[in-house]
């Protein structure tokens, strides 16, 4: 909760110069700091909802008390606007788990998504910017979850808010027809729809809301027909995007502008916040920074805040800018607390570190504003949580240790997960090809969430003491500790991409590797960081991109070293021979930017069936000794969650076969060196 104290005013005046770094870390005053408040306005806002399966379902209960005590606080409660930035919905338990029937009787509708739209619906969210993973399964799903449908004795309305973003073109996609709403309409009017930009009317003041999504975004979700711009991914040529949003709601007499910028690294938004010119406040998404203060307390197991809330800087004409972000999983609610002048220009004196900051999803938070959970909201979720309770039952394999699939790990390093996953994609391979598969390669960016606990000692929230532990028994499910069950799979591996192998050449392997490593550098996640199977490399990302592979080898069956292909830097022998490589669809039809349309020679074979992928299948009646595919509705053959099952089931079936490969540090791994 928040630290009750009384700040003097020299206290305060200190926290607020602190407050006002750029984003080089320079100090400045803003331009307008003593402006006379005409207009306060209580922001509330969240993003990426997208990690931690349990913990989200868990903290949801809290999230939503936070929202009710706030929206009813007796000073700012009227004035109220609550936006998220995006990363609202991702295939996974909580994605799939809405079409059982026994979410349908509680919100009427079907579809894959909708229950977290129902969510957002409880919570009063007005707008969302469009983040990646609300496309992770297709405009059509995403479409579909919004809309309104009835069944199983219910009703669902459909999204109450509308997802918005600057720089896409929705009206290229055919899945959005009937859904294209028009720019600067009333979020009501934009329900369910999808626009650049919005406005709302708070407490009597009317207030623009511009979403803009990454110029990646094609590269990293599936975007189907929508068209992204700009093209060239210039951050510049977005702010001129941007800034014309911006001109257009200046022209309609708003002169308050909020801005939802999903853009995955926090330090774009930054570099936006300089670039615009009338935008208030730019709300970050995809970055899962942690924003606060010493006037905030942490969600149980977090290790500290990453940068001050608010950070403020100034925007091109050099009025003040305030970026605010949270982390996801519903552990945080983001409160800003700020006053506007007559002019619409923030009044940085308004600003109470009392007020704003990250509120943690925490017993005592609650328990000291006196929040209410949101009933229909908590129907929702239990009746989720009861379709995936049932699938942590099913138990598939076991393992002694921790397994890690956390974003800051899987995205830079060489990890346990990446490995066992990467194994099983070769083995699986290898049980359906004719010819011998050698290497494996998938991204980090699909594995998902960890395998297990991570336990904070008691009287601590310092994350580096924290011990990390293999799943531990379940009593709810049954199950024992160690126990890797289907609702493990779904979580870690929630696209289930199918699996293809290609025909690769020595020079063509190198290639691909290096391009999984070519934007790795300080304080980057990229999502392309390969997880490998089948070969050892490594690379040094002090070196240009396209130069950094130092050495690579592929592997006798036995683990023997096979090939040397790449040895300082240089490629070893004919560059012409060849390898066979098992990767994801993803990967192969182009996603993450890989270049496997410069292969010369790919002799591609589709390993997976096609429902579930969308393409033809080369094995419609392969058949692996107990097959999930065959015997259990969840995995589809030829997906990666049926390789990882199958693999567990074929070598860690049993407690006493446990998979006891311990996640190493850095310096200790031994597959990808650097």
């Amino acid at each position: 909760m928040k630290m009750v104290k009384s700040l003097s005013a020299l206290v305060l005046a200190v926290m607020l110069i602190a407050a006002c770094q750029t984003p080089d870390g320079t100090v400045e005053t803003p331009a307008n700091t003593s402006g006379e408040t005409v207009f306060t306005m209580q922001l509330l806002h969240f993003a990426d909802i997208d990690g931690n399966e349990e913990r989200a379902l868990q903290a949801v209960e809290n999230f939503s008390a936070l929202i009710h005590a706030f929206r009813n606080d007796n000073m700012y409660g009227d004035s109220t606007l609550i936006v998220s930035s995006g990363d609202n919905i991702i295939p996974g338990p909580r994605f799939y788990a809405a079409e059982q029937s026994a979410v349908r009787s509680v919100t009427g509708s079907n579809e894959p998504g909708h229950a977290d739209v129902a969510f957002l619906n409880a919570m009063g969210v007005q707008a969302s910017a469009m983040g990646n993973h609300d496309l992770d399964a297709g405009p059509g799903e995403l479409a579909d979850a919004l809309s309104a449908e009835s069944g199983g004795g219910a009703e669902f309305s459909g999204a109450s808010f509308p997802y918005l973003s600057v720089n896409l073109d929705f009206s290229t996609e055919g899945d959005f027809e009937g859904m294209l709403g028009t720019d600067g309409n009333t979020v009501e009017e934009l329900a369910a729809k999808v626009a650049g930009y919005a406005v709302a009317r708070v407490n009597g003041e009317t207030v623009g809301i511009i979403g803009a999504s990454t110029p990646l975004l094609d590269t990293i979700t599936s975007t189907g027909g929508i068209t992204v711009k700009p093209s060239s991914g210039d951050v510049s040529e977005l702010a001129e995007i941007i800034q014309s949003a911006a001109d257009s709601l200046k022209g309609m007499g708003v002169n308050k502008i909020i801005l939802l910028a999903h853009m995955q690294q926090i330090s774009v938004e930054k570099e936006l916040a300089g670039m615009l010119e009338g935008v208030d406040v730019i709300v970050a998404g995809g970055s899962n920074t942690r924003l606060g203060d010493n006037t905030d307390t942490l969600f149980p197991g977090d290790d500290g805040f990453d940068d001050t809330y608010p950070l403020l800087t100034k925007d091109a004409g050099g009025d003040p800018v305030a970026i605010v972000n949270v982390d996801g999983d519903y552990k945080y609610l983001g409160r800003l607390v700020v006053g506007f002048d007559d002019m619409g220009v923030i009044n940085t004196d308004s600003l109470d570190p009392q007020l704003n900051g990250a509120w943690a999803s925490s017993d005592d938070n609650v328990s000291m504003l006196g929040g209410d959970p949101i009933p229909e909201l908590l129907a929702v979720r239990d009746a989720v949580q009861s379709v995936i309770t049932s699938q942590f039952g099913n138990v598939l394999g076991y393992t002694d240790v921790y397994l890690d699939g956390r974003r800051s790990q899987v995205r830079t390093q060489e990890t346990n997960l990446g490995n066992l996953s990467a194994d099983a994609n070769l083995w699986y391979a290898n049980q359906l090809s004719e010819d011998r598969v050698h290497v494996s390669l998938k991204n980090g960016g699909g594995i998902r969430t960890e395998i297990g606990a991570a336990v904070v000692p008691p009287g601590t929230v310092d994350y580096s003491q924290a011990t990390l532990t293999a799943p531990p028994a379940n009593e709810t499910t049954g199950t024992a500790e160690g126990a890797v069950t289907e609702g493990h799979l779904r979580a870690t591996l929630r696209f289930d991409n199918g699996l293809v192998t290609l025909k690769v050449t020595a020079a063509e392997l190198k290639m691909l590797l290096e391009h999984g490593v070519s934007a790795t550098g300080p304080g980057a996640t990229p999502g392309q960081f390969p997880q490998i199977g089948g070969m050892t490399m490594a690379f040094d990302p002090e070196l240009e991109p396209g130069s950094r592979i130092t050495e690579v080898s592929v592997l006798n069956e036995d683990g023997g070293v096979l090939d040397n292909v790449v040895q300082n830097g240089e490629i070893q022998g004919d560059e012409s021979r060849t390898f066979r490589l098992v990767t994801l669809n993803f990967l192969a039809n182009g996603g993450d930017s890989y270049p496997f349309d410069g292969l010369s020679d790919p002799q591609r074979i589709n390993l997976y069936e096609g429902m579930g992928f969308g393409e033809e299948t080369d094995y419609p009646d392969a058949e692996l000794g107990n097959d999930p595919g065959s015997n259990s509705s969840f995995s589809y053959t030829g997906g990666e969650q049926d390789a990882l099952a199958e693999y567990l089931l074929a070598f860690h079936s049993r407690p006493s076969d446990a998979y006891s490969q311990a996640e190493t540090d850095r310096a200790d791994d031994m597959r990808m060196i650097y």
